[in-house]
């Protein structure tokens, strides 16, 4: 008859032994872990590679990152050279600076809309321009006259001293030479105003150019009626 005492030790611990290795099983099997991805690509030659981790033959390439049911996850782009990475940030400056010009226009041209909203304020904003310049060669003008008149009355005078120039007052010829180099500064200042008065209309006329698509897209009656 086989002892029951020793029976009943062995068995519990045998069932605590099972009992963990089927726990640590189950652990091992459901524990979690990272989402597998699937990376595909074309390679130069034209067979479509797959594969659990980068594809090195696509490095140069576009390759295609998959979940687990098939769907697309990311891309990623070809793996660049120092060279082709300098190249490619190169272009990304330029395309951010031209990006930034571009606004800069639009800023701008909604400016230049608000100030000419039409063509009869933009020709009026030219007249007034001209204007202010023209009145300042008015004045210089008149006080170029005047120096004339000046200069021939001092003129008439040293003609007194022609034969021998040297004879006349020396107050005279300080006269005389201040006023010659007066005439001098004016005639290079009302030059001075010809060119501004150019550089006005050259302004208003590309602002023109810039403005009538402006007007066209805007339009914006010469005159608005006031309300009654």
């Amino acid at each position: 008859m086989t002892p029951r005492p020793s029976s009943v030790w062995f068995r519990p611990a045998a069932v605590g032994l099972v009992v963990a290795v089927l726990t640590a099983t189950s652990g091992a099997q459901t524990g979690p872990g990272p989402t597998p991805q699937i990376y595909t690509c074309t390679d130069a030659s034209g067979r479509k590679l797959t594969s659990d981790r980068p594809i090195v033959e696509c490095n140069d390439r576009e390759q295609t990152i998959l979940n687990p049911s098939g769907t697309v996850k990311a891309r990623i782009g070809p793996v660049l050279t120092p060279f082709e990475q300098s190249q490619s940030e190169a272009r990304l400056r330029a395309e951010q600076k031209e990006r930034a010009l571009k606004e800069e226009e639009k800023r701008m041209d909604r400016a230049l809309l608000i100030r000419y909203p039409n063509l009869t304020a933009h020709q009026k904003a030219r007249e007034d321009a001209v204007a202010q310049v023209m009145l300042v060669k008015q004045v210089a003008a008149a006080r170029q006259k005047d120096l004339l008149v000046e200069r021939t009355k001092l003129t008439d005078e040293m003609a007194f001293y022609a034969r021998n120039p040297g004879k006349a007052p020396a107050k005279l010829q300080r006269q005389l030479a201040a006023v010659t180099e007066t005439l001098a500064e004016q005639e290079r200042f009302l030059t001075e105003k010809d060119k501004e008065i150019q550089a006005v209309n050259t302004r208003f006329d590309e602002e023109r150019q810039r403005l009538e698509p402006l007007w066209q897209a805007n339009p914006v009656p010469a005159v608005a009626s006031m309300p009654r």
